[in-house]
Protein backbone atom coordinates (compact mmCIF):
# COMPACT_ATOMS: atom_id res chain seq x y z
CA UNK A 1 0.00 0.00 0.00
CA UNK A 2 1.06 3.51 -0.74
CA UNK A 3 0.36 6.83 1.06
CA UNK A 4 0.90 10.06 -1.38
CA UNK A 5 0.34 13.55 -0.36
CA UNK A 6 -0.48 15.74 -2.52
CA UNK A 7 0.35 19.35 -2.55
CA UNK A 8 -1.39 22.11 -4.65
CA UNK A 9 0.43 25.38 -3.64
CA UNK A 10 -1.70 28.49 -3.20
CA UNK A 11 -4.78 26.58 -4.40
CA UNK A 12 -7.87 28.28 -3.00
CA UNK A 13 -10.49 26.06 -2.08
CA UNK A 14 -13.33 29.06 -3.66
CA UNK A 15 -11.48 28.64 -7.08
CA UNK A 16 -12.73 24.64 -7.43
CA UNK A 17 -16.19 25.59 -8.54
CA UNK A 18 -15.07 28.06 -11.18
CA UNK A 19 -13.03 25.54 -13.12
CA UNK A 20 -12.88 22.28 -15.13
CA UNK A 21 -11.11 19.99 -12.96
CA UNK A 22 -12.51 16.22 -13.51
CA UNK A 23 -9.41 14.84 -11.25
CA UNK A 24 -10.10 17.24 -8.21
CA UNK A 25 -13.56 16.69 -8.49
CA UNK A 26 -13.39 12.72 -9.08
CA UNK A 27 -11.53 12.79 -6.30
CA UNK A 28 -13.42 14.68 -3.69
CA UNK A 29 -16.58 12.75 -5.11
CA UNK A 30 -14.52 9.73 -3.34
CA UNK A 31 -13.15 11.54 0.02
CA UNK A 32 -13.34 12.59 3.27
CA UNK A 33 -13.64 16.29 2.29
CA UNK A 34 -13.64 20.25 3.64
CA UNK A 35 -13.16 23.07 1.73
CA UNK A 36 -12.88 25.49 4.72
CA UNK A 37 -9.06 23.75 6.56
CA UNK A 38 -6.83 26.16 7.73
CA UNK A 39 -3.55 26.82 7.32
CA UNK A 40 -1.10 28.86 9.60
CA UNK A 41 0.56 31.94 10.51
CA UNK A 42 2.63 33.36 8.66
CA UNK A 43 0.38 31.75 5.32
CA UNK A 44 3.70 31.37 3.32
CA UNK A 45 5.05 28.47 1.84
CA UNK A 46 7.77 26.91 3.93
CA UNK A 47 6.45 27.84 7.33
CA UNK A 48 3.38 25.63 5.84
CA UNK A 49 5.22 23.09 5.06
CA UNK A 50 7.42 23.05 8.35
CA UNK A 51 4.15 22.99 9.91
CA UNK A 52 2.59 20.72 7.71
CA UNK A 53 5.58 18.05 7.91
CA UNK A 54 6.27 18.51 11.52
CA UNK A 55 2.28 18.92 13.42
CA UNK A 56 3.97 22.18 15.06
CA UNK A 57 3.08 26.07 14.33
CA UNK A 58 5.97 28.60 13.15
CA UNK A 59 5.41 30.29 16.86
CA UNK A 60 7.02 26.43 17.90
CA UNK A 61 9.46 25.52 15.20
CA UNK A 62 10.48 29.02 14.11
CA UNK A 63 10.39 29.08 10.67
CA UNK A 64 9.09 32.26 9.77
CA UNK A 65 9.62 33.10 6.44
CA UNK A 66 10.76 31.15 2.83
CA UNK A 67 14.44 31.21 3.95
CA UNK A 68 15.47 28.03 5.70
CA UNK A 69 17.09 27.89 9.35
CA UNK A 70 17.33 25.22 11.79
CA UNK A 71 13.98 24.76 13.76
CA UNK A 72 14.34 26.70 16.95
CA UNK A 73 12.97 23.56 18.77
CA UNK A 74 13.72 20.42 16.78
CA UNK A 75 11.47 17.67 16.52
CA UNK A 76 10.68 14.66 14.35
CA UNK A 77 8.57 14.96 11.39
CA UNK A 78 6.06 12.73 9.39
CA UNK A 79 8.88 11.06 7.10
CA UNK A 80 11.35 11.08 10.54
CA UNK A 81 9.01 8.94 12.32
CA UNK A 82 8.32 6.58 9.13
CA UNK A 83 11.72 6.35 8.48
CA UNK A 84 12.48 5.09 12.12
CA UNK A 85 9.33 2.89 11.63
CA UNK A 86 11.43 1.00 8.44
CA UNK A 87 8.89 3.12 5.81
CA UNK A 88 10.25 3.80 2.50
CA UNK A 89 9.92 7.42 1.56
CA UNK A 90 10.13 9.79 -1.48
CA UNK A 91 9.75 13.19 -2.41
CA UNK A 92 8.79 14.82 -5.98
CA UNK A 93 9.20 18.43 -5.63
CA UNK A 94 10.05 21.83 -8.09
CA UNK A 95 10.78 24.18 -5.25
CA UNK A 96 13.59 23.35 -3.85
CA UNK A 97 13.58 24.98 0.14
CA UNK A 98 11.52 21.80 0.84
CA UNK A 99 14.77 19.73 1.15
CA UNK A 100 15.35 20.72 4.51
CA UNK A 101 11.68 19.60 5.66
CA UNK A 102 13.51 16.02 7.06
CA UNK A 103 16.42 14.45 8.66
CA UNK A 104 19.57 13.57 6.11
CA UNK A 105 19.01 10.12 5.19
CA UNK A 106 15.22 9.82 5.42
CA UNK A 107 14.08 9.79 2.48
CA UNK A 108 14.71 6.56 -0.30
CA UNK A 109 14.50 8.76 -3.51
CA UNK A 110 14.43 12.38 -4.27
CA UNK A 111 13.42 14.02 -7.34
CA UNK A 112 13.47 18.10 -7.96
CA UNK A 113 13.25 19.85 -11.40
CA UNK A 114 13.74 23.90 -10.78
CA UNK A 115 10.38 24.32 -13.06
CA UNK A 116 7.53 25.73 -11.11
CA UNK A 117 7.83 29.17 -12.99
CA UNK A 118 6.88 27.43 -16.42
CA UNK A 119 3.17 26.60 -17.20
CA UNK A 120 3.57 23.05 -17.40
CA UNK A 121 6.38 22.35 -14.73
CA UNK A 122 4.30 20.43 -12.74
CA UNK A 123 2.90 17.46 -15.07
CA UNK A 124 6.89 17.10 -15.39
CA UNK A 125 7.09 16.35 -11.91
CA UNK A 126 3.80 14.49 -11.56
CA UNK A 127 4.84 12.74 -14.61
CA UNK A 128 7.78 11.59 -12.90
CA UNK A 129 6.46 10.96 -9.49
CA UNK A 130 4.12 8.45 -11.17
CA UNK A 131 6.52 6.66 -13.24
CA UNK A 132 8.84 5.75 -10.27
CA UNK A 133 5.64 5.30 -8.04
CA UNK A 134 4.40 2.90 -9.63
CA UNK A 135 7.49 1.27 -10.36
CA UNK A 136 8.60 1.13 -6.67
CA UNK A 137 5.68 1.25 -4.74
CA UNK A 138 6.86 3.28 -1.60
CA UNK A 139 5.17 3.28 1.69
CA UNK A 140 4.94 7.53 1.50
CA UNK A 141 5.02 9.51 -1.24
CA UNK A 142 5.00 13.38 -1.44
CA UNK A 143 4.54 14.96 -4.55
CA UNK A 144 4.60 19.23 -4.51
CA UNK A 145 2.72 20.89 -7.35
CA UNK A 146 4.10 24.69 -7.21
CA UNK A 147 2.53 26.56 -10.53
CA UNK A 148 -0.62 27.33 -9.15
CA UNK A 149 1.02 29.65 -6.48
CA UNK A 150 3.49 31.14 -9.23
CA UNK A 151 0.38 31.77 -11.66
CA UNK A 152 -1.44 33.81 -7.83
CA UNK A 153 2.07 35.94 -7.75
CA UNK A 154 1.72 36.87 -11.07
CA UNK A 155 -1.05 36.85 -12.56
CA UNK A 156 -2.96 37.30 -9.40
CA UNK A 157 -5.33 35.39 -7.20
CA UNK A 158 -8.79 34.36 -8.81
CA UNK A 159 -7.36 35.73 -12.30
CA UNK A 160 -8.09 33.82 -15.36
CA UNK A 161 -4.43 33.18 -15.55
CA UNK A 162 -4.60 31.94 -12.12
CA UNK A 163 -7.89 30.02 -12.69
CA UNK A 164 -6.25 28.07 -15.88
CA UNK A 165 -3.43 27.38 -14.12
CA UNK A 166 -5.36 25.42 -11.39
CA UNK A 167 -6.64 23.72 -14.86
CA UNK A 168 -3.54 22.50 -15.75
CA UNK A 169 -2.40 20.93 -12.45
CA UNK A 170 -5.95 19.10 -12.77
CA UNK A 171 -4.17 17.04 -15.27
CA UNK A 172 -0.89 16.64 -13.40
CA UNK A 173 -3.13 15.53 -10.00
CA UNK A 174 -4.68 12.97 -12.73
CA UNK A 175 -1.31 11.41 -13.78
CA UNK A 176 -0.26 10.56 -10.01
CA UNK A 177 -4.26 9.21 -9.22
CA UNK A 178 -3.73 7.30 -12.49
CA UNK A 179 -0.41 5.54 -11.02
CA UNK A 180 -2.57 4.62 -7.99
CA UNK A 181 -4.43 0.84 -6.77
CA UNK A 182 -7.49 0.71 -4.98
CA UNK A 183 -5.42 -0.34 -2.21
CA UNK A 184 -3.42 3.37 -1.90
CA UNK A 185 -4.52 6.30 0.13
CA UNK A 186 -4.31 9.75 -1.07
CA UNK A 187 -4.39 13.38 0.74
CA UNK A 188 -4.87 16.23 -1.12
CA UNK A 189 -4.40 19.96 0.04
CA UNK A 190 -2.70 23.52 -0.23
CA UNK A 191 -0.76 24.81 2.22
CA UNK A 192 -2.42 28.30 1.94
CA UNK A 193 -4.79 30.50 -0.36
CA UNK A 194 -3.58 34.41 -1.88
CA UNK A 195 -5.02 37.75 -2.54
CA UNK A 196 -4.11 40.22 -5.39
CA UNK A 197 -0.66 38.57 -5.99
CA UNK A 198 0.16 38.19 -2.34
CA UNK A 199 -0.18 35.85 0.92
CA UNK A 200 0.99 35.35 3.97
CA UNK A 201 -1.78 37.53 6.15
CA UNK A 202 -4.60 36.44 8.36
CA UNK A 203 -7.07 37.28 5.77
CA UNK A 204 -9.79 33.78 5.19
CA UNK A 205 -8.13 34.68 1.05
CA UNK A 206 -5.11 33.34 2.45
CA UNK A 207 -5.42 31.43 5.50
CA UNK A 208 -8.72 29.19 3.83
CA UNK A 209 -7.39 25.60 1.92
CA UNK A 210 -8.98 22.95 0.37
CA UNK A 211 -8.18 18.73 2.13
CA UNK A 212 -9.61 15.71 1.26
CA UNK A 213 -8.56 12.08 1.53
CA UNK A 214 -9.24 8.97 -0.09
CA UNK A 215 -8.71 5.34 0.26
CA UNK A 216 -9.65 2.19 2.35
CA UNK A 217 -11.51 2.96 5.12
CA UNK A 218 -12.32 5.99 4.35
CA UNK A 219 -15.93 7.65 4.02
CA UNK A 220 -16.60 8.72 0.60
CA UNK A 221 -18.26 11.65 -0.31
CA UNK A 222 -18.34 13.12 3.14
CA UNK A 223 -17.77 16.50 4.21
CA UNK A 224 -15.96 16.77 7.42
CA UNK A 225 -17.72 18.82 10.50
CA UNK A 226 -14.89 19.46 12.34
CA UNK A 227 -12.31 22.12 12.10
CA UNK A 228 -9.38 21.38 10.41
CA UNK A 229 -5.60 22.87 10.02
CA UNK A 230 -2.11 22.09 8.57
CA UNK A 231 -1.26 20.63 11.80
CA UNK A 232 -3.86 17.70 11.34
CA UNK A 233 -1.86 16.42 8.38
CA UNK A 234 0.79 14.36 9.36
CA UNK A 235 -1.07 12.97 12.56
CA UNK A 236 -3.54 11.68 9.81
CA UNK A 237 -1.01 10.23 7.83
CA UNK A 238 1.08 8.65 10.27
CA UNK A 239 -2.80 6.60 11.26
CA UNK A 240 -2.60 5.54 7.99
CA UNK A 241 1.11 4.35 7.49
CA UNK A 242 0.88 2.94 10.47
CA UNK A 243 3.49 4.85 12.38
CA UNK A 244 3.33 6.42 15.65
CA UNK A 245 2.91 10.02 15.69
CA UNK A 246 5.86 12.00 18.11
CA UNK A 247 4.04 13.22 21.15
CA UNK A 248 5.05 16.61 20.79
CA UNK A 249 3.11 17.25 17.54
CA UNK A 250 0.16 19.44 18.29
CA UNK A 251 -2.31 18.35 15.60
CA UNK A 252 -4.71 15.88 15.83
CA UNK A 253 -5.75 12.86 13.79
CA UNK A 254 -8.66 13.35 11.71
CA UNK A 255 -10.78 10.43 13.06
CA UNK A 256 -14.00 11.64 11.43
CA UNK A 257 -12.75 11.10 8.11
CA UNK A 258 -12.29 6.89 8.82
CA UNK A 259 -15.20 4.78 8.52
CA UNK A 260 -13.93 3.02 12.04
Amino acid sequence: MTTVLIMTDGMRPDALPLVNTPHLDGLQGRAAYTMAGASVMPSVTLPCHTSIFHSVPPQRHGIVTNIWQPMARPLPGLVDQARTAGRRCHFYHNWEPLRDLNRPEALDFSYYRNNCYTHDGDLVIAQAAAETIAAERPDFAFVYLGTIDVAGHVYGWMSDEYLRQIETVDGAVGSVLAALTPEDTVLLHSDHGGHDRTHGTDLPEDMTIPWMIAGPGIRQGYAIQSPISLLDSAPTLARVLGVAAHPHWEGRCIDEAFLA
